[in-house]
C-alpha cells in the first residue's frame, strides 16, 4: 500500500479519538466564526476541522500537500463553500489574497523542517491575509528531557478499527538535536502481528521564543500565547497555541 494513502486511510480512525479531548476543533471553529471568513486552512488533511468551519456557512479554502488526504476529504462531499487545493504552505500562491484568518492546526507547522521553510511559509501566509488578518496555529511544547533523547525504540501507539479489522500502530523516533528535527516512523500491524506497512514523518520542534522571532521576522505581531485551547496563558506545558496579526 502507498504510504501516503496508508496515512490518509488511518487518519480519521486514529485522530478523531486522540484529538477530540484537547478541544482544538472547537477552538479553531470559534476562531473562524469570530473572523467571519474567508478562512484559509493549511494542512487541512481529511477535513476534521475544515468541515466544522464549513458547517457555519463560512467560505473556507483548504490546502494540503497530500492528494490522498484530499481524496478522503472529497469523499465526504464537502459543501459548496469549501475550496480544496493541493499544495505546500511554503509555496502558497492562491488567487485570493484577502483571507480574514489563516489557521495551521494540529502541529502542521512542524512539518516545515528548516528555518528557511518556516519563514517562507509565514511570508506566503502573510501575503494571503488581508491587512489586520490573523494567523492561528499550534505546535507541541518541546519537553527538554524527551528532546534530549537521540532516539526512542519502537513502542505501542494506538489500536484502531480499519475496514472492520483491528490494527495496531507503533512508532519509533530518531532526533537530530543540531537541526531540531525528529523523524517518526509509524508501523502498522494486524491483530496477529503481521506488518501492514510503515510511513516516515519529519517534524521540527520549535521553542516558544524561537517562534516569536520567526513571526516578527515575517512581519507578524504576536497577540497571544497559550498552553492549550482553553485560552489559559502560556506556562511551558502542553501545546503552544499562537494568535498573531498581519
Amino acid at each position: 500500500m502507498d504510504y501516503d494513502r496508508l496515512m490518509a486511510t488511518t487518519y480519521d480512525p486514529i485522530y478523531a479519538d486522540v484529538r477530540t479531548p484537547s478541544g482544538d476543533r472547537d477552538f479553531y471553529v470559534a476562531q473562524a466564526v469570530a473572523a467571519g471568513g474567508p478562512v484559509l486552512e493549511l494542512g487541512c488533511g481529511t477535513g476534521r476541522i475544515l468541515l466544522g468551519v464549513a458547517a457555519h456557512g463560512i467560505e473556507i479554502t483548504g490546502v494540503d500537500p497530500s492528494e490522498a488526504m484530499l481524496d478522503v476529504l472529497r469523499s465526504k462531499s464537502p459543501p459548496a463553500n469549501v475550496t480544496l487545493v493541493r499544495g505546500r504552505m511554503e509555496e502558497l500562491d492562491l488567487a485570493d489574497h484577502g483571507f480574514a484568518l489563516a489557521m495551521v492546526p494540529f502541529r502542521a507547522f512542524m512539518h516545515l523542517l528548516t528555518v528557511e521553510a518556516q519563514l517562507a511559509a509565514l511570508a506566503r501566509i502573510r501575503e494571503h491575509l488581508r491587512p489586520g488578518g490573523k494567523l492561528v496555529f499550534d505546535v507541541f511544547d518541546p519537553n527538554p528531557t524527551r528532546m534530549g533523547l537521540a532516539e526512542e525504540p519502537e513502542a505501542h501507539d494506538h489500536w484502531f478499527e480499519l475496514d472492520g479489522k483491528r490494527v495496531e500502530r507503533r512508532y519509533e523516533i530518531r532526533r537530530d538535536r543540531a537541526t531540531q528535527v525528529m523523524q517518526v516512523t509509524f508501523r502498522y500491524y494486524d491483530a496477529e502481528g503481521a506488518a501492514l506497512g510503515e510511513e516516515l514523518i519529519g517534524m521540527r520542534w520549535t521553542w516558544r521564543y524561537e517562534l516569536e522571532h520567526l513571526l516578527v521576522r515575517a512581519g507578524f505581531t504576536p497577540l497571544s500565547w497559550s498552553s492549550g485551547y482553553d485560552g489559559r496563558p502560556y506556562d511551558g506545558s502542553g501545546d503552544i497555541v499562537v494568535v498573531a496579526r498581519r
